[in-house]
Parts: C-alpha cells; structure tokens; sequence
C-alpha cells in the first residue's frame, strides 16, 4: 500500500473519529459537581429496573386492537440499534406482560424483588429477549439519557474503584439521607423521587471508616477523596451486565456468583478478612446497577439458588467473610418446558416459586409473522440465490400448524384456524369466535417445531443444490419433511405422521395460492375486467328492476342474462336460492355509494372482484393455451401470451425469470391433469 493511500485512511478515521464524545463518556469530576448533576437530571440516579424501563419506553410505542383487546406493541423489541437482528416478532402480548412487571418493579411495588422467569419452549425468543435487554442497557448508559454514574477512592498513591459501582449518593451518611433526599427531591419534577437503599459495599465501607479516621470524623474532608466517573455498562468488560450458565458441578461453585479471596493480596494487605483483598468479581457483584441473566435457571443447583433468593427478595448477596451485601441489579433467568415442569412438581422449590413471576415465551402462532423471521434471516443480502416467492410464507405456514392443536369444531380445519389466527375473517367467524378459540387451546405455542428447525432446512435447501439458481417451496417443504426422520427432538412416530401430513395441507395451500395468482396474471386486463363488470351489473340492474336489457350490437331489448350472471355468481359459491338477495345486495351498495357521491367500481367489491376474475380466467385459459406449455412445441402467438403473462406474474407478486417459469409450468401441468380447482 502507498504512503498516500496510508495517509489517506489515517486521515479519515481521524476525521470519523468523535473525541467530544468520548470525552463526555469519560468524564470525571468531584462529588460536589456530581451532586450538581443529580440537581440538575435526578434521572441518573435511578435504580436499575427504572433504567432499564426508561430504556424501552424511549423508543415509543404503537397500539392496536385485536379480538377487541387494545395492544401494545414496543419499538425497543424491533431491535433499533442491531439493524433487526435481535427483533421479536408475533408475540406482542407477551412482551406487553414483561413490560407490565418492569413498569411495577420501577414503580416499587414489589416486582422489583422477584426473579424475572421467561418461560418457553426451545427457540422461543427467550435468549434473544435478555440478549436485546443487555445490549440495549449497554447502548442506554452511552446516551445523555441512561447516563449513571460511579467513583473510586484516592488513598495516597492508590485509587481504588467501587468493586460494584456503587452510587456515588450512598456516600452520604445513613443517619443524614433523609434530610438530604428531601432537599434534592424538593421542587423536583422527576418521574422518580430519588431514593437511597443499603449500605456501601464492603471495599468502600472499609475505605470510608479508614479516611475518617485520617480525616477526624470530617465528612466534607473525605469527600475530597472521591472521584466520580461516568459509567458506561458492558457485557464483555463485565460492567453492570452479567451472564450466569451452569456447567459441571464439579467445576463450579456459588464463589462465581459472589466473589472470592485474592490469595496474592492476602500478603499485601496481612489478612483474609480485608475486603481489598477478596475479588468482588462474582456475577451478582459484576451486575450491580445492570442486570444479570441466568441462562437455564432452573438447573443451577440448590447453592446457588439460595444466592439467587436472598438477591431477588433481599436485594442482598452474601460474599465469603464479609457481611450481607446490598445490590440493584434486574435479575432474569429463562428456562425451558421440561425443567418448569421439574419446578412445579419440586416441592423443596417452594421458595424459588414464591420469589418468580413467570412471563410465557410461547412460539409465534401467526404465520405471516413466522415468515418475518425467516425473511430477515434469508433476505438478497445474505443469500445469492433466489428464493421463488411463498418459499419462506410455506415453511412459516407448516411450523404454526404444528404448533396448533385440531379444531374441536367439525366445520373447521386446521388451516382455516391459522387463517383466523393470522388476521383472516371467515364467514360464520367472529372477533369473539376467534378469542374463545385462542382460549380454549392453553397449549398452543407451548409445543410444535422450532423456528431453528425449520432455519436449518432453509438451509439444507439452500445448498443442497449447487447448480439450482433459485429454490422453491417444494424443496423447502421436502427438505423439512426429509429431516422430520432424525429429529432428536421428535420420537413419537404418530407426531411425526401428523407433522408430515400437515406438510401434504401446505402443499395444496401453495398450489391454491399459484394458481390464484396465475390466473390474476391472465386477467390482469383491467378493461376486460371492468367491461364483464358493467355488463354484470346492467343484468342484475335489469333483474332486480324486472327490465329488459339493451343489446349493445343489435340494439333490441332482451331479457337479462341469467347465464352470465350464474356463471360469475358460481364462482364465489353463490346457491342458485341466494341469487336474488346477492343482486339486490349489490344493488343495495351502489346505491349507498351513489348516495355519498361514490362511483362503484369492480375493486369496490372484493368478493365480487374475484368472481369477476375467475370468470375471465375460465374465458381466456383457453385462448392462451396454457397446457401447452407442457409439450415441446409451443407456436409463436402463444408463446408471446405466456411472456405477457409471465412478466404479470414478474411485476405484480415479485417473481424472477426463472421462478416465473417454474410456476406457469407447474401450474401448466396441474391443468394437463384436469385439476382445475378454484384458489380460495
């Protein structure tokens, strides 16, 4: 590399570079400036379930109503500072729950001394709701906003950092924080009145009782020993975030969670017992002012659990030698089905399930909000190959099934739920129907397949062939029901049976779906559509009126065209006993819309559109000559009907070339077997 091109990237990065920033992160003053700045935001010293609240309420919010129940849904769990890929999808409901608790832990009503347990089957989005948290508290505390702060002692030659980054506030002396907490709060319209809870940890215990002495009982004198600092939380320095993962019993012991001696400083500082020479590095210790999060809890073993309900309940830890210890931390853990249920038939687990709130981490129950996970995960930035349309939708659409229990209703299938599920209004299907069925199936989204299964057959497809420029559904679904015979999490052969025959009720789901979008491609004409529209609507006009209707080319007067309009009327399934009351409802509509000035059109009408569309297909499948395009020789004229409707198929659902292809070929062959089932 030359000399200029050196230059010129060191130059940029120095320009890149924000050193204000920095020294703002960096900042250190004195405790009188600190209490300056606590005057000034008293929001920098609020406790860490306040924080972390503050954190995702910052992000804002949207609302919506479903099943008439008002919803919130919070932005901080789209996951705005890692560009989406932590994001939480489909379960908003209980994410409004988990919120709930952090908003009465902020408010001190008592969830703040409980251990936060989310709940949920493998793959559930547990990890990645603490991972998001943890990430975004460390994002939070480098904003003007999250700001906290911390101090060290200057002991001669010597500075000594506060072991768990205590509140420069708890300096203040026990007997005299309520008349200086009143002062500060005086006049303050902070969300949070300002409050001091517990003693100074052990090191700064020790320190604050040796500088008085040296200093004869002056306060004011000790406190020119301090040094206030901003804290920035981190999970790989280990501060304010800490991450507990049980390993081998043999090799760990609850000494990780609280600390333990220094044996090297025991020779500098002459005993076991002086708080300068043990390691405050714990995980509990390592977490103060943050969070701390228990990967698989409920398999720690009964030491550490003790540790865990003296700090959730206490607020206290118990470091070797040294006295009980106050902590401000968010405890959270998660744990799976198997071992929740290992708790609640555990009755010397008693105390641990009195000290738990429980949030349920279910699997997504909503297919379209399925498929966003694996759309972010298998989008034209990360894959170079094309992945056909529906691919991603199918794979979603199976891994609800699964996780749906069958209908106990005999007019309801299995895909007609998800349909509901998923937003869709059927007919005979209320808001209230849907919600008594989501109730009356607990279950649902407590089992079924992972979402990382079905990651790992995406991509099994993805590689699987190296020459294939484009991958469809039927590789997908193929690849998914293939590795259905060594799941290592499935043994049950019946399970498997019903899995692979909820594959066959995607299959035929996808076909409907081409299908529909085949012929929507055919009869995209809009002229033709609109003018097989005013000739339905000047039958049924004359129909229901008891008119005749004028022939546009012979000029006579005829009776309406009972023919024409049954053959639109039966394709959305219309009785030929409901014919009357379907005209004069549509009759009945234009007539409203004319009354407010409206003009009805054939998209007005979404059920009549379809009709109308369906009709054009049956009218000009024929003339197009789909089927042929299963044999070799295709003639120019239809040849260029099919490019017509391929580049339709290109520009209205987001196919390329060779999808496109695909697609009309099979949907081709479909109509050479004589399968000419109408798409739902």
């Amino acid at each position: 590399m030359s000399n200029g091109s050196t230059q010129s990237i060191l130059g940029m990065i120095a320009t890149m570079q924000d050193v204000e920033e920095y020294r703002a992160l960096t900042w250190e003053g004195s405790f009188e400036d600190y209490l300056d700045l606590v005057k000034d935001d008293p929001s920098i010293s609020r406790n860490a379930y306040q924080r972390l609240y503050d954190l995702i309420m910052s992000f804002g919010t949207e609302e919506y109503t479903e099943y008439k129940k008002r919803i919130v849904r919070y932005r901080f769990f789209d996951d705005p500072f890692g560009g989406g890929k932590d994001a939480v999808f489909g379960i908003d409901v209980h994410l409004m729950k988990l919120v709930n608790v952090l908003r009465a832990a902020a408010m001190g009503y008592g969830a703040e001394r409980r251990v936060i347990l989310l709940h949920g089957p493998v793959g559930s989005a547990k990890s990645t709701i603490a991972r998001l948290i943890k990430k975004g508290l460390e994002w939070y505390s480098k904003q003007d906003a999250g700001r906290l702060y911390t101090f060290s002692w200057n002991d001669a030659d010597e500075v000594i950092p506060s072991p768990l980054n205590e509140d420069p506030l708890k300096l203040i002396p026990i007997d005299l924080r309520e008349q200086v907490l009143n002062e500060l709060n005086k006049d303050s319209n902070a969300r949070y009145p300002i409050k001091l809870e517990g003693d100074l940890d052990p090191v700064s215990r020790f320190m604050y009782q040796k500088i008085m002495k040296e200093v004869g009982g002056d306060w004011t004198e000790l406190i020119k020993r301090i040094r206030v600092r901003r804290l920035i939380l981190s999970e790989k320095d280990r501060i304010g975030i800490g991450t507990f993962q049980p390993k081998d019993e043999k090799n760990q012991d609850s000494t990780e969670l609280t600390g333990d001696v220094n044996y090297r400083k025991i020779a500098e500082y002459g005993s076991d017992s002086d708080p300068r020479a043990f390691n405050f590095d714990g995980e509990f210790c390592v977490a103060n002012r943050g969070i701390i999060e228990f990967v698989e809890v409920l398999k720690l073993d009964v030491a550490f659990l003790y540790d865990l309900l003296g700090a959730s309940q206490e607020h206290t830890i118990k470091p070797k030698k040294f006295p009980q210890t106050h902590i401000d931390e968010v405890i959270i853990g998660h744990t799976n089905e198997p071992e929740y249920r290992k708790l609640q038939n555990n009755e010397f687990m008693e105390a641990l399930r009195d000290r738990t709130i429980k949030i349920d981490v279910p699997y997504i129950t909503k297919w379209r909000q399925e498929a966003r996970i694996y759309t972010r995960d298998y989008n034209k930035k990360r894959v170079s190959k094309s992945i056909a349309p529906h691919t991603l939708e199918m794979a979603a659409m199976w891994a609800v099934l699964t996780r749906l229990e069958e209908p106990k209703k005999h007019n309801l299938t299995i895909i007609q739920k998800m349909k509901l599920y998923d937003g869709k209004m059927l007919p005979g299907y209320t808001e209230d129907n849907v919600k008594e069925l989501r109730k009356g199936a607990i279950r649902e989204g407590l089992e079924g397949i992972s979402p990382r299964y079905v990651q790992d057959k995406i991509s099994n497809a993805l590689v699987r062939d190296a020459d294939a420029k484009c991958i469809n559904p039927f590789m997908v679904l193929n690849a998914l029901e293939s590795g259905l015979k060594g799941h290592s999490l499935i043994s049950d052969e019946d399970l498997k049976k019903h899995y692979k025959d909820l594959l066959g009720l995607v299959k035929k789901e996808y076909e409907n779906i081409i299908k529909n979008e085949v012929q929507k491609a055919i009869t995209a004409d809009e002229n033709a559509i609109a003018r097989l529209c005013a000739n339905y609507i000047d039958n049924i006009k004359a129909y229901t009126q008891k008119e005749r209707v004028k022939n546009p080319f012979t000029g006579a007067y005829e009776e309406p065209d009972e023919r024409l309009m049954r053959s639109i009327e039966e394709k959305i399934e219309i009785p030929d006993a409901r014919k009357d009351d379907f005209r004069r409802e549509i009759m009945n509509f234009i007539g409203a819309l004319s009354l407010d000035g409206k003009t009805f059109e054939y998209t007005t009408s979404e059920r009549l559109h379809k009709a109308l569309e369906l009709k054009l297909f049956e009218d000009q499948k024929d003339s197009i000559r789909l089927t042929s395009l299963v044999s070799q020789v295709v003639d120019k004229e239809t040849q260029a009907k099919i490019d017509v409707v391929k580049q339709r198929l290109i520009d209205r659902f987001g196919y390329d070339d060779q999808s496109a292809t695909d697609v009309l070929n099979y949907v081709a062959s479909i109509f050479a077997r004589g399968d000419t089932d109408e798409a739902d």
